[in-house]
């Protein structure tokens, strides 16, 4: 300590330093000196020898305004085991956490986030680019398919007799979980070889490498407009098929026709009364045989037979015989007019003048509904429909050799005569916007599929004539191959006929 030391009788000056001093302060005004103020002392003057010391001069320090009663009475000292035991739950809880904090971060609730997609505009490209990524990532459920189908139906007598041998062999000792896992691994081992750069096919059914075309930089309106066409009818198609296996999935099940329904019920309460009372091993070994016997032995023989098939296969008979909701519907609408028809019907027979039959009657409205037909285009009275385009089939008609949208691109109906080839306008009833073709003029007529990176062969039909300089389209016809067969056997009985009667003059 630095400071000074002197002793008078019994009591004891301090004279602290300047650090003590600041050190007294604070603990002053922190209110730990206890309930009397703190004085300190001062320094005494040093004595001449025979004389006495100064008295000392007290110097109050300055106090808290604050009450001294609200002033902390000083606690006792903590203990070595209090100081330890506070230094070391720090410890171990920065331990934890380094070591276990990002788990228990895992663990935290937090509200859910609500996300918004973004769509994207619609684009050719980017529908064209989409539908060669769909057609790529169905290949191995197709191909897969594709396989199992050939195995059923012998398409190779070797492997399909390999194959059913091994499978009887390794259901009869309880090997077949082994077989398929053992055949995945395979699998995946040709992948990685194959992903390595190795030219390895193992398929039953040969694969043919399509000839995929780049896609085109820009496109046309009529193309674009077309390429959402077939678009459209593909996934209308795969949409309607998905729709129905569901709908009969869920017909069967709620009951909607009792005698179906009742087979599957009686065939799950025997499963469940065979899983009960016999080992697993045992009903494992049926199914297994026959699964077998059925995929290679039954099913070859069914689609062989098909006669067969449709009095003895009961799974095929039952999904069948299942109602789409479409169906259900149009029954019970039929069920339901009935009756109003019938009495419609004998209102009609009474109301029919005498000496003029049903057929007489049903022609002689049928043509007074057709008697305008020879008006619309401006052709001479006998030109009539065909009795397989009667009501039309309905389509756009796309002339590329116009500018402008509204004339390159029309919806309409489109009809086949014993020498013309009509295309009545939606839009508008002035004849100008109708077409009259010749089929006599007709130079060639052919299947148009705007892109050939699309499944199927398209929905348009291409007709060129010497007055235009690019095809006339028919498209976005639904029944495109009955239209274009419709067309081309009556242009080719049209140019026989046209020949017979050059050669003859």
């Amino acid at each position: 300590m630095g400071g000074n030391w002197a002793s008078r009788g019994a009591g004891l000056v301090v004279d602290p330093g300047p650090s003590q001093a600041e050190e007294v302060g604070e603990g002053v005004a922190l209110g730990l000196t206890g309930t009397r103020p703190l004085t300190v002392l001062a320094r005494t003057c040093p004595c001449r020898p025979g004389r006495e010391p100064h008295p000392p001069v007290p110097r109050p320090l300055p106090l808290c305004k604050a009450p001294l009663g609200l002033l902390p009475s000083p606690g006792p000292p903590p203990r070595p085991a209090d100081r330890r035991s506070q230094g070391l739950c720090p410890r171990v809880q920065k331990w934890f956490y380094e070591k276990f904090g990002e788990y228990v971060e895992d663990f935290r609730f937090q509200p859910e986030e609500s996300t918004v997609e973004t769509e994207e505009p619609l684009s050719a490209r980017r529908l064209t680019e989409n539908m060669r990524r769909l057609k790529r990532g169905a290949r191995p459920v197709t191909s897969f398919v594709k396989n199992l189908s050939a195995l059923s139906d012998w398409y190779s007598v070797y492997t399909s007799a390999i194959a059913f041998t091994v499978y009887m062999n390794a259901v009869w000792h309880g090997w077949a979980i082994p077989m398929f896992l053992f055949l995945a691994i395979l699998r995946l081992s040709l992948n990685y070889l194959i992903a390595r750069g190795w030219r390895i096919q193992w398929s039953i059914v040969p694969e043919v490498s399509e000839v995929v075309e780049p896609p085109k930089e820009d496109l046309t309106v009529s193309e674009k407009f077309q390429l959402v066409l077939d678009v459209a009818q593909k996934a209308q198609n795969l949409f309607g098929k998905m729709a129905d296996i569901l709908e009969k999935i869920k017909n069967l099940f709620m009951w909607v026709q009792p005698e179906i329904t009742q087979k599957l019920y009686v065939a799950l309460w025997a499963a469940f009364l065979a899983s009960c009372f016999f080992p697993y091993r045992l009903v494992g070994l049926a199914v297994g045989l026959y699964a077998g016997v059925k995929l290679f032995v039954i099913d070859f023989i069914f689609k062989r037979c098909p006669r067969l098939r449709a009095k003895y296969d009961t799974p095929y008979i039952i999904w069948k015989s299942l109602p789409t909701d479409p169906q259900l519907k149009e029954r019970s609408s039929t069920a339901v007019s009935r009756r109003p028809q019938t009495a419609a019907s004998r209102s009609y027979v009474s109301s029919t003048p005498a000496g003029l039959s049903k057929d007489e009657d049903a022609s002689r409205v049928h043509g007074a509904k057709k008697t305008n037909f020879h008006e619309i285009f401006n052709l001479t009275e006998n030109e009539r429909p065909l009795a397989v385009c009667e009501s039309g089939w309905r389509c756009c008609l796309i002339n590329r050799d116009r500018k402008i949208t509204t004339d390159y691109i029309r919806n309409g109906v489109l009809y086949v005569t014993e020498n013309y080839l009509c295309f009545e306008s939606s839009k508008s009833g002035f004849s100008k916007r109708n077409k009259v073709i010749k089929l006599v003029d007709i130079t060639d007529i052919q299947k148009y599929k705007v892109l050939s990176v699309l499944p199927g062969s398209g929905m348009g039909i291409a007709v060129s004539t010497p007055s235009t300089q690019k095809p006339l389209v028919f498209g976005a016809m639904v029944h495109r191959d009955e239209a274009f067969e419709t067309i081309f056997s009556q242009y080719m009985k049209i140019m026989a006929a046209a020949a017979a009667s050059g050669g003859d003059s």
